[in-house]
Formats: structure tokens, C-alpha cells, sequence
């Protein structure tokens, strides 16, 4: 069985997986916009909110990614307690 054929294929496809994968991430938003107060939002359905741990209560950087009214993904970065806060007297 003349094996060329089938490497040739396997190559194609792979080099299209990889493709797909990068043109995926050049679409996700690359960096989240810092919140000033009075920036409209417009969240028509909030996706995730993250923030880093830790143990001691203080002011920390979250990040909020949401669908905005258009459907478009965005993401906005704020500053919080964090939820270690919550815990301590």
C-alpha cells in the first residue's frame, strides 16, 4: 500500500486544525478595558467573573467578560475587595 497519500492527507488536515485553532484565538478580545465610573456597559448577559486568590483582605483587580446588547463579547477589568473580606471580622 502506497503510503504517501495518506501522510499527505494527515499533513492537510493537521495544518487546517491549526489554522482554525489560531484564527479562533486573533478573534477572542485581547486584553480587558479597565472600568471609569460612568463608562456604559450595556450587559445583556455576563459570562464569567474572575478574580485572583488570596488569603488577605484587599483591594484587588477582577475581570468581568459579558455579552453586550449588540452580542458582541467584551471584557472590563475592576477593582474590588476580595472576597476574602467577606471571612474576616
Amino acid at each position: 500500500m502506497n503510503m504517501r497519500p495518506l501522510l499527505l492527507a494527515t499533513t492537510l488536515a493537521c495544518t487546517a486544525f491549526a489554522g482554525l485553532a489560531q484564527a479562533n484565538d486573533s478573534a477572542a478580545p485581547s486584553k480587558a478595558v479597565p472600568y471609569q465610573y460612568g463608562m456604559p456597559l450595556h450587559v445583556a448577559k455576563v459570562v464569567s467573573l474572575t478574580e485572583p486568590p488570596t488569603q488577605d483582605c484587599k483591594v484587588i483587580t477582577a475581570d468581568m467578560k459579558y455579552i453586550d446588547n449588540n452580542g458582541k463579547p467584551e471584557e472590563i477589568s475592576y477593582r474590588k475587595l476580595s472576597d476574602a473580606c467577606s471571612f474576616q471580622n
